[in-house]
């Protein structure tokens, strides 16, 4: 395999090295090293069952919630190790967000979605304050405007689209630094997923975006940086634009030009 492209990289928000991931005796991730930076968004591509979800996964542990998961190598968050013992793995989450595939608004209401991370993080101390917060968040995710008249009404009722920058919106509320997006936009139609593309773009410099798509027009549209994953292992990496334009991997070429995926 080739070496990444050099990047400019001024230090990264986040850094994997020698990732390794196992489902009981079965290993998913194979020796996978990247960087995520503030300035980029960053989408890792590849084919259905690649490991690009199960690597994204492993950037805020959600794959503790796996019992036969075993992670191996060295995750960092601004240089601090996030599966050291004494990592609190509820911070961690509120430090690194996560938007899924599908849309999972709670059952209650628009303004207490939004308002439940914060409220478990004690981030308001007065309903002023917690009202601050919903009306940011929900501006920043592009649905203030649509939701500001039934803040009281069920989140469950928005649509697809709106539940899904709703989930977004649950997510910004507790100040996050990365955000991953594991195929936001793969419930959505393409009304909806513009809007969600638009916001990422919005969002860019804000926060370390990951998303994992797996639609290539998409890592084309919204990211700087592209990730081609490939049985477990990371193929090629580096700017997106070269890599549409001028895959370095056979592999990653066959991919691109629809040979297999």
């Amino acid at each position: 395999m080739l070496e990444p492209r050099p990047l400019k990289v001024d230090a990264p928000k986040m850094t994997a090295r020698s990732v390794n991931v196992y489902y009981g005796a079965k290993q998913a991730i194979r020796n996978v090293s990247i960087d995520v930076s503030m300035e980029d968004v960053t989408a890792f591509i590849g084919p259905s069952g690649c490991g690009k979800s199960t690597f994204l996964r492993t950037l805020n542990r959600m794959n503790d919630t796996v019992a036969s998961a075993r992670v191996e190598g060295d995750i960092t968050l601004d240089g601090e190790d996030i599966y050291a013992p004494d990592m609190d793995v509820v911070q961690l989450r509120a430090r690194v967000g996560m938007v899924f595939q599908k849309p999972n608004p709670f059952p209650k209401s628009i303004y207490e979605n939004v308002a439940y991370g914060a409220r478990i993080h004690g981030l308001a101390s007065a309903r002023a304050d917690m009202d601050q917060i919903v009306e940011r968040s929900l501006r920043r995710a592009g649905l203030w405007d649509e939701v500001k008249d039934r803040l009281h009404d069920s989140g469950t009722a928005l649509s697809g689209g709106q539940q899904q920058r709703l989930c977004i919106a649950r997510a910004i509320a507790v100040d996050p630094e990365v955000i991953l997006m594991d195929e936001p936009c793969s419930a959505l139609d393409p009304i909806a997923t513009a809007r969600i593309e638009e916001l990422i773009h919005e969002l860019r410099g804000r926060y370390a975006i990951v998303i994992v798509t797996h639609n290539m027009q998409q890592a084309a549209r919204v990211s700087q940086r592209t990730a081609f994953f490939h049985l477990g292992t990371l193929v090629e990496y580096g700017s997106t634009s070269e890599m549409f334009t001028n895959p370095r991997e056979t592999r990653t070429k066959d991919y691109i030009t629809g040979r297999y995926g």
